[in-house]
């Protein structure tokens, strides 16, 4: 499974039910290429317990305010469409997978 583009239309749709984690990019930011393979590696390791998603913030604004995404890549984690965590930057595979053990634990 890979990351799931997310346009505003479809945004409440796939993050409503359960654990959800949505990347907020754009394609000029160099720090954002450098996390996109952490996320589709995060998105197989957690394939059918966690919804994988990204917004590409350009095409989006209206979903970054929503969230009040200032500076990317901002990953928010989502409970049944409610944000609980979020980490902005790059950084350890290991981070990401921290909250999303706690959350499906939780779960």
């Amino acid at each position: 499974m890979s990351v799931t583009e997310l346009t505003k239309e479809a945004f409440s749709e796939k993050t409503a039910q359960g654990i959800a984690m949505v990347d907020f990019w754009a394609d000029w930011c160099g720090p954002c290429k450098m996390l996109a393979p952490t996320m589709e590696e995060l998105a197989e390791a957690y394939e059918g317990k966690v919804f994988a998603g990204k917004v590409n913030v350009d095409n989006e604004p209206e979903l970054a305010a929503q969230f009040g995404v200032m500076s990317i890549p901002t990953v928010v984690f989502l409970r049944d469409g409610a944000e609980f965590e979020r980490k902005v930057g790059v950084m350890p595979i290991e981070n990401f997978q921290a909250v999303l053990d706690a959350a499906l634990a939780d779960a």
